[in-house]
């Protein structure tokens, strides 16, 4: 057998691995656009498991925007940023971001994935350190490691942790130290103690670093995020364009003007993609001059997460308390979450399971996820198919 064989050998055994452990992540093809409902199969669909928090995504505003756009700055750049990739719609794009989210400046990325996977490296070296939040995106997880910095972690939100982790990075010589934080833990839908992060951080001087991917836009006065909605002011603050603001792509840091001045010199993300689309900036600069006036939204969706967390507990499904959008049914075992949400698909409403790798295993949930372009009617609808799917497969009695 040839080396390349036995490696495809080794693959289809992974996979088939995955399979029977009922941890396959299967895609559903939406015909059409994104919203509250989806098209699959030719079914309409009840979306209960978008980002998609203001119902922006398929916004006749946003779309308007793109289209206009596309028709005054072409279809998409063919180069990266320092090449001949910077349009005007970009720096506009910066600097209405840096503006909203009272920071100096930003630097846009084509996804915030990409923002985090490439903050840490230009910014710190071998003598400084990283403490990082233990349930921190898949991103900074990635972002630490191609850092030469060194790694400290404490426990979830355990702010006497950070302190051990703070007095340890210090008596260990660190210069810099850099505490990194999700501003919402997106498969929990819990938010960071900013308040105790930002003062713990001033006392031991270190920088704070926030992920506010799941807060930009609605969470906050005027959805400024969560270090607006907690009344502090942080270092460095890593969004996305993805969610909240309008659902397409792209990622940013927003931070300290020479912070962005470096970042644009050696985050390798930066420097070796493509700027991104014209449509996507158009649209995203529509999206905030939406979301600044969107307290409407934000009513409703905070309004909506109460009514499902009600709802829900009354069933007696088991909940991960909180008040995100973000609400987790925890199931337990993928299986069990599978055929859970297969069944709920039956019904017409899609969501979908979350397992190993994503969450430990054992603790496997349905993340249902609240928007502001739902109705209570679709609520209402959805507590139905929770309680007959619920009892199908023996989640609830």
């Amino acid at each position: 057998m040839t080396d390349v064989a036995a490696f495809l050998d080794q693959v289809s055994a992974t996979l088939a691995s995955i399979d029977a452990e009922g941890l396959t992540k299967r895609e559903r093809l939406i015909e059409g656009a994104q919203g509250a409902h989806v098209t699959i199969g030719g079914r309409r669909m009840l979306n209960l498991c978008a980002n998609n928090y203001l119902g922006l995504a398929d916004d006749p505003r946003l779309i308007a925007a793109a289209q206009a756009a596309m028709q005054s700055h072409g279809y998409g750049m063919a180069s990266v940023r320092f090449i001949c990739g910077t349009q005007d719609l970009h720096r506009a794009l910066e600097t209405r971001i840096a503006g909203f989210l009272g920071m100096e400046d930003s630097i846009l990325f084509a996804a915030c994935f990409d923002a985090n996977g490439g903050l840490f490296e230009p910014l710190l070296g071998e003598a400084d350190a990283i403490i990082s939040d233990s349930l921190n995106h898949a991103s900074i997880i990635d972002g630490v490691r191609l850092c030469k910095a060194r790694r400290y972690r404490f426990a979830n939100n355990d702010m006497a942790d950070l302190e051990v982790q703070l007095r340890r990075a210090r008596a260990e010589g660190a210069r810099f130290i850099m505490v990194a934080t999700d501003g919402v833990f997106s498969m929990d839908g819990t938010l960071a103690d900013l308040g105790e992060i930002t003062r713990l951080a001033a006392h031991y001087g270190a920088l704070t670093m926030v992920d506010d991917c799941h807060a930009t836009g609605f969470i906050g006065p005027q959805g400024r995020g969560t270090p607006a909605a907690a009344g502090v002011k942080v270092d460095i603050l890593t969004g996305t364009l993805g969610k909240a603001l309008g659902g397409a792509l792209g990622g940013y840091i927003a931070g300290p003007q020479g912070v962005i001045d470096l970042l644009r010199q050696r985050a390798r993300p930066y420097l070796f993609s493509n700027a991104l689309p014209p449509a996507v900036v158009g649209a995203a600069l529509a999206a905030l001059d939406i979301v600044e006036r969107a307290d409407d939204l934000r009513a409703r969706l905070v309004e909506h997460a109460t009514y499902w967390r009600a709802g829900l507990t009354r069933l007696g499904f088991t909940l991960l308390e909180g008040r995100h959008p973000i609400v987790p049914v925890m199931i337990g075992e993928a299986p069990l979450a599978q055929a859970f949400a297969r069944a709920l698909d039956a019904r017409g409403v899609m969501v979908s399971a979350f397992f190993f790798p994503v969450v430990p295993r054992g603790l496997a949930r349905i993340r249902t996820q609240m928007n502001a372009a739902l109705t209570r009617q679709d609520l209402d609808f959805a507590l139905e198919a929770f309680a007959a799917a619920g009892k199908e497969v023996g989640v609830v009695q």
